[in-house]
């Protein structure tokens, strides 16, 4: 079993309420609930994290070491495009991570294409809606499982 981590990033605090056209209609709580579902029957912890804070992202980054975290999911939200920040605290702890992004950030505006984590995350998941965040818990499964 491994220890896995999920953060999101902010404004998805309003899942559901937020642009549901591009985000969907189901709540962050239903999303994240649904991503603790998938760990536990791969038999993996899944805890979980949301801030509109850069500081507390970086922070909770920073705490992942010392609780043993194997593996990071992260939605970064609109820091995806800005935050050089959460990228060094990504690479300051050497934890792998996932992208995830529920839309297609690659057909939205040109400044949501760019990002400055994709390069060093195991992979990125997006436009896949809410169920991209039970993807990337399968996902997770596979790296740590891998021989």
């Amino acid at each position: 079993m491994a220890k896995l981590l999920l953060l999101n990033g902010p404004n998805l605090n309003l899942l559901g309420q937020r642009e549901p056209e591009v985000y969907g209609h189901d709540s962050l709580s239903d999303v994240v609930q649904r991503a603790h579902q998938k760990a536990a029957q791969l038999g993996h912890q899944l805890e979980d994290f949301q801030s509109n804070a850069e500081h507390e992202l970086v922070n909770r980054i920073h705490q992942a070491k010392q609780d043993g975290i194997g593996l990071i999911i992260f939605n970064p939200g609109a820091f995806t495009h800005t935050s050089i920040s959460l990228r060094d605290a990504l690479l300051g702890v050497d934890i792998p991570f996932i992208e995830l992004h529920l839309s297609n950030v690659f057909a939205r505006e040109e400044f949501r294409q760019h990002s400055f984590l994709s390069d060093i995350a195991l992979g990125v998941i997006s436009g896949m809606g809410a169920k991209g965040y039970e993807l990337a818990v399968e996902a997770a499964d596979n790296k740590l499982t891998e021989n």
